[in-house]
């Protein structure tokens, strides 16, 4: 790097740790609701993300692999399956793979939208009808700014990461799938969709993927056919659930294979 950029960082680095110190200072006084100031920074994309949703002592994994000249998305699995084998703590399965899933969408977002932290409301571990254990991804709305390839790749490290936890596959049921498309045609409605699959296209979606896209309660309006599903918490509309399946995986599939 030329002199003259180096000292441009350098006055940059050093006025923002000014900053940064006095805000630390004000804060100290107890006038806000936090003693901390709440933004975090970060030199680069590996510390972004460790700072953005964790684990700590992840970002040093991220930048080893990074320089190994890996694909990102195949850094990201990485880090994935590093967290399910417990180097980073020991965790539940579903604190392990919530940890790793939000880890490895940061990591392929960059760690700068807010997809991973409120685009994914959480994951959980669930039972088919035959006593199975199975993971679910509960998306939020939010998850549209990370965009439909990284949707898409939310799915798909759920999936990486079931199998890395030794869960079976979800086992989607008749009525869940007249429900998802319900919804799809209720959103597209009132709230619209860039891509609005077909019955048959959204029935093969959820008869293949092997971990339950779903989500929270993002709008008030409600399904009328298929109500009070067990498995589905809310008659409401799921928009996050709906953007993640439609704008993520089934337009984006020939992307993602």
């Amino acid at each position: 790097m030329a002199s003259e950029y180096e000292s441009y960082f350098s006055l940059l680095e050093h006025e923002a740790d000014l900053v940064y110190q006095l805000a630390k200072q004000a804060r100290e006084r107890g006038l806000d609701p936090s003693f901390d100031v709440e933004v975090p920074r970060a030199k680069d994309m590996a510390s972004r993300v460790e700072s953005l949703v964790g684990p700590h002592g992840v970002a040093e994994l991220i930048r080893k692999l990074d320089k190994s000249g890996l694909q990102r998305e195949v850094v990201s699995l990485k880090v994935a399956e590093r967290i399910c084998h417990g180097d980073f703590g020991e965790m539940s399965i579903e604190e392990s793979a919530e940890q790793a899933v939000r880890t490895s969408l940061a990591i392929l977002t960059e760690g700068i939208v807010s997809a991973p932290l409120e685009g994914i409301a959480s994951i959980k571990v669930k039972h088919n009808p035959d006593g199975t254990k199975y993971l679910a991804i509960y998306f939020a709305g939010p998850i549209r700014s990370a965009g439909g390839t990284a949707a898409a790749m939310a799915v798909l490290i759920t999936d990486y990461v079931r199998q890395k936890l030794h869960l079976d596959g979800y086992k989607v049921m008749a009525d869940e799938i007249e429900r998802f498309y319900e919804e799809v045609q209720l959103y597209d409605r009132n709230v619209r969709l860039q891509y609005k699959p077909s019955y048959e296209d959204v029935k093969a979606a959820l008869e293949h993927i092997t971990v339950e896209v779903t989500g929270e309660t993002t709008d008030k309006i409600e399904v009328t056919g298929y109500r009070d599903l067990e498995r589905i918490e809310t008659n409401c509309l799921r928009g996050g659930a709906m953007l993640a399946l439609c704008e993520g995986v089934l337009q984006k599939a020939s992307k993602i294979l």
